[in-house]
This record gives C-alpha cells, structure tokens and sequence, in this order.
C-alpha cells in the first residue's frame, strides 16, 4: 500500500513538473516571436520603367520583353503613336539565392546591350527587424551605333571603344506600408564616358521614387518619377513620369502604361527623355514577365 502511494505522488510531481515546463515554453515563444521577411513589396523587378527593390527568387529566371510605342501627339496618321517609332526590350534575369541576382539586356533604340548586378542588402522584417528594404544597383551599357558622319569629320567618335559605354548606379530604399500600399525611393548616377556637346557634363544625377497601390487580388495601380538634380546638358530634356495598371495572371505579370520617356534602360529614360506630359509626348507601352524556377 505504502509503495501504491508513494508511486502516486511521484507521477503526480512529474505532471506538476511537465505542465509547468509547457507553461514555461509558452511563455518563452511569446516573449520571443520570430523574425519575418516582407514579401512582396512590389511584385516584379520593374515597376514601369523602374527597377524595384526586388530580386527574384532563389534559382528563378526571369524572361522580360518591354514595348514602347511612339507618342500620342504623332496624330492620327500614325495612330496616335501605335504605328511607332517603337522601342522593344529583351531580358533576362536569375537569382542564385533571392537575394543577389544579375540581368543582360537588348534594346532596339541605340543598339543597346546592357548588363546590371543588383543586391538587397537589407529586407523589411517584423518583431524587432528591418523597418526597410535596401537593394543595391549598377549596371553598364554599350550602344552598338555606328558614325555616320565619320567621312566628313575626319574620325570616329565610338573610337576608342571606351566611348560606347555609359553607366548607373542606384540605392532604393522601400517600404511595405499595407498589403495594399509599397513607395521606394531611390537616389540615381548615370554617367556618360562620351558625351555630344563639349558644354555637356558627364555626370547626370537626381533622386526617383515609385509606389504600387493594389485595388484587387491581381490588380494594382502603378507611379513613378524620375528628378532630374545637376543641369548636365544644353539639349532640352524632361524629368521622366509614368503611371500603369499591373495585372498577375498565374506566371506572368502584364504591366500596359502611360510614360514620356522613350528608352527603356537607365541610361535612356533617367537622364534623355525628351518628350513631356503636357503637350501629349507620352507615349503606350507595356511589360511582360514570365518566371522559371531552375
């Protein structure tokens, strides 16, 4: 009988002792939450033009075609700018961790070949986290012009080769405010090694900012605008400006706007958009991209 109770009071102190110890764990999991990432806070790597502070995920590539019509002040003999000129982007992104990642590019204006390296350097995350998003940006561009009026001036301006190129660089600094509401900005360099005034400056620099404000499931609507800071050129150019709709469709992101700058690449639209809003040099376009897990 003796052995019955002291069995019985050992097991009771055990179920004492198990259910202070899940008591303890409980309260040790609320003092300590884990640390989530923010996903999403745009959905694609581009906004319009834009490069966002996402990256693409781990071993995933990316396949971007980007269209550009031509302005809507061309009048109905061109179709309001659908008859073009155009500009039309092919590329090609990948991400070996989601959190570096790397792009080659080609864009019909200029010939233009270019590659980018982008790293996000700091992602928004709760409980103690990151309030923001960093990534980091730089690229390079070679134009595959020729000179044509190398006969008549004596020699070629792509010569040395140097000249072809041109490069950008960028910080963006975002914010998921909602699910609903995302803003970046993002102070830009772009610098020219050749340049076609000898008044002209190298360097262009100024500050962009984008936001995405998503209405539905799939559907958002989509902002940006590019500052222009330092008077670099005599040649008259306007600070770019666009707004879009975005539009998820399982794989693919559609994105169809309204922007006046003509290039597609940083070294175009940032520093040489040379149409503006207010006499209709905006101009159509659209982004498609479709991704691939490797």
């Amino acid at each position: 009988m003796k052995l019955k109770t002291v069995f019985f009071i050992l097991m009771l102190l055990a179920c004492r002792s198990l259910h202070a110890q899940d008591l303890w764990n409980l309260l040790d999991s609320a003092q300590a939450p884990v640390k989530e990432f923010t996903v999403a806070t745009f959905k694609t790597t581009r906004l319009i033009d834009q490069h966002t502070l996402e990256t693409v995920g781990k071993n995933t590539l990316d396949f971007r075609i980007s269209h550009r019509f031509g302005p809507l002040n061309s009048r109905s003999i061109n179709a309001w700018g659908i008859d073009g000129p155009v500009d039309i982007r092919l590329g090609l992104e990948y991400s070996p961790d989601g959190r570096f990642m790397f792009g080659i590019g080609r864009t019909s204006v200029e010939k233009m070949v270019d590659g980018f390296l982008k790293y996000r350097l700091l992602r928004q995350s709760t409980h103690g986290g990151s309030p923001l998003s960093i990534t980091l940006f730089a690229s390079a561009y070679r134009t595959g012009l020729k000179d044509n009026n190398t006969a008549a001036q004596g020699y070629d301006k792509y010569k040395p080769e140097t000249n072809r190129w041109s490069y950008a660089y960028e910080i963006m600094i975002g914010r998921k405010f909602s699910p609903a509401f995302s803003f970046q900005i993002a102070p830009w360099f772009v610098h020219y090694n050749l340049v076609e005034l000898i008044t002209d400056k190298n360097d262009a620099y100024g500050v962009a900012c984008v936001t995405r404000l998503k209405f539905t499931k799939r559907m958002a609507i989509t902002f940006e605008y590019a500052y222009r800071i330092n008077e670099y050129s005599k040649a008259k150019y306007y600070d770019s400006m666009g707004i879009g709709w975005e539009i998820e469709t399982g794989g693919h992101v559609f994105q169809v706007h309204f922007i006046n700058s003509f290039g597609l690449v940083e070294n175009q639209f940032l520093a040489h958009t040379d149409t503006k809003w207010n006499n209709a040099g905006i101009r159509l376009g659209f982004n498609v991209s479709r991704v691939f897990t490797l």
